[in-house]
């Protein structure tokens, strides 16, 4: 009887030291790191060199696509043809060079993030490992989508909050550089804020945090959301950090439910692992 009630603690114990095996089996020596970060890296640049030439072949397209925000204002605000100017001979060269560069970020951020994942990835537990290619395409997705809800849902109240000090004794004449900074930047930010929920799922995943911790410190959230939004925005008006912050605070409890998922289903085989070893 008493073999019997100690047997599945030894089961415990022989996973507890699978599983320590398994983070084992995942290190390396400092120098194999560095290896492994190289090597990352390298495939990182090569992917988004390939994307950054496609892009390049296509910047102009690109360009014509990013200005669809700024004309719609343009024509609401009734300021006349809509124009850019350029106030050297080589900015077009560089905005181009630009566009290429950041458009080729979005194109291979799959690749981009599967590279990043696979370098965490041998520090983590088997069950944890299978979902690294998961990982990359839904970071990708959600880095993606927070540039497109920033283009669709941002960048005309943005812009039209900004033209809005243009009348006929005030036209504006925009560079091409600045306009394109300004909304590269915007949709950088949005794309970052929108990891968010990935970022806490995958703390939640590895036991950081829980759905208690994060809802306790949701108040505080809205805050920092608010100076985050201020930081993150290149504009410094106040509709930009609105429309940055909100979806930030909406992903945020997203992420709490995210997270209660997890640590209820950990929470789950716990209690079942204390009633074995009670029994």
């Amino acid at each position: 009887m008493a073999k019997t009630a100690t047997q599945p603690r030894d089961d415990d114990d022989d996973d507890q030291g699978s599983r320590d095996a398994e983070l084992e089996g995942g290190r390396m020596p400092f120098l194999s790191h560095l290896a492994e970060l190289r090597d990352r890296v390298r495939n990182a640049a090569l992917f988004f060199l390939v994307a950054a030439g496609v892009c390049w072949y296509y910047a102009d397209q690109i360009f014509d696509w990013l200005n669809v925000p700024l004309q719609r204002v343009w024509d609401v605000k009734k300021l006349g043809p809509f124009h850019l100017v350029y106030g050297s001979p080589t900015e077009p060269f560089w905005v181009n060079m630009s566009i290429a560069m950041w458009a080729g970020v979005f194109a291979a951020s799959p690749f981009i993030f599967y590279q990043l994942w696979k370098f965490i990835a041998p520090g983590l537990y088997k069950r944890e490992r299978r979902v690294t290619i998961s990982f990359a395409v839904f970071s990708a997705v959600f880095f993606c989508a927070g540039a497109l809800f920033c283009y669709y849902f941002v960048l005309d109240g943005l812009y039209g909050f900004l033209m809005g000090y243009a009348d006929k004794d005030l036209t504006p004449q925009l560079l091409m550089k600045e306009y394109l900074d300004l909304t590269r930047d915007m949709m950088l930010a949005f794309g970052a804020v929108f990891e968010l929920p990935l970022l806490i799922y995958f703390l939640a995943m590895i036991g950081m945090v829980t759905h208690r911790g994060l809802w306790k410190f949701n108040r505080w959230f809205v805050v920092i959301a608010f100076i985050v939004g201020a930081i993150l925005t290149p504009s410094p008006d106040v509709v930009s950090q609105i429309l940055m912050a909100t979806p930030m605070i909406v992903l945020y409890n997203l992420s709490i439910v995210l997270a209660w998922n997890i640590t209820r289903k950990r929470e789950k085989a716990e209690a079942a692992q204390r009633a074995r070893e009670d029994a």
